[in-house]
């Protein structure tokens, strides 16, 4: 369940929403260029070009979805998603990292136009579940960024995350937390986190025996305050960066009268 959070603002933050995704397609052709398709990605299954493949599918499927088409991917879970995602790389066996790359930076901006031309709040189903247009959006900068990244520490090259792209990212990542919390880890589980993006965001998460609520404001005296930087708080949500390096490195803070609760709070979650 989630608490009702202001929507995601309108005219200029529209914009910048859009053209971040536009953005973020087109970088994609400049880190895949010259190099090997093979590549393994560091911690996953997939090899660059799989990886890149399964971006250039994605961003085809939010265009559809932005421009209205139903398009039934998965129900929502991890598991779910993870098995459409074994079969549509089966079903696509290209892996011509230039063809791909031209198709991502293609159907993000496809992606841009539709959306563009349909009111930001207006509702959508994707396989995240229920969410506005302009949520949407920022589902799929999301999901480039997070693939994006994941082929640039494959390739030992930049990757396209700061802290403009999570800013604009974090009405996604709001939505989507309890949507994402681990039945497992989190079954019984009680505590009020407050989270605090640097410079960006502050909200609450709530867990009361294991179902988490997002809202704006504090039910309740927090439990946890947790600080941390933009790029981290992506990268962690998304299971790129553990907690425990993140505090290591002073980009996680955290205090309240729990503070320890702050290193398992990750693993409340199962990244998407």
């Amino acid at each position: 369940m989630t608490l009702p959070l202001p929507p995601y603002p309108s005219g200029a933050a529209r914009a910048a929403l859009f053209e971040a995704v536009a953005e973020v397609g087109a970088e994609a052709v400049a880190l895949l260029a010259g190099c090997h398709g093979d590549t393994p990605i560091p911690g996953a299954d997939w090899t660059v070009a799989e990886a890149a493949a399964h971006l250039a599918m994605a961003n085809e499927l939010m265009a559809a979805l932005a421009a209205g088409e139903e398009r039934p991917y998965g129900d929502g879970t991890p598991g779910s998603l993870a098995a459409a995602n074994a079969v549509s790389l089966a079903e696509r066996p290209g892996r011509d990292l230039a063809v791909l790359a031209a198709e991502i930076a293609w159907w993000a901006r496809e992606f841009t136009v539709a959306a563009a031309s349909r009111a930001g709040n207006e509702p959508v189903v994707t396989p995240m579940g229920p969410m506005d247009v302009d949520t949407l959006g920022a589902y799929l900068l999301t999901h480039m960024l997070g693939h994006l990244y994941d082929i640039a520490v494959a390739l030992g090259r930049p990757h396209p995350v700061d802290r403009h792209r999570v800013a604009l990212a974090m009405p996604f990542l709001r939505t989507a937390m309890p949507r994402v919390a681990d039945a497992r880890t989190a079954a019984g589980h009680s505590a009020c986190y407050r989270l605090r993006v640097r410079g960006l965001d502050t909200f609450t998460v709530t867990f009361t025996d294991g179902a988490a609520v997002v809202s704006r404001e504090s039910p309740r005296r927090p439990d946890c305050t947790i600080l941390t930087t933009p790029v981290a708080f992506l990268l962690i949500a998304l299971g790129r960066r553990s907690a425990t390096r993140a505090l290591t490195r002073g980009e996680v803070l955290a205090w309240g009268r729990r503070p320890w609760l702050a290193l398992g709070f990750p693993s409340l979650f199962t990244a998407p």
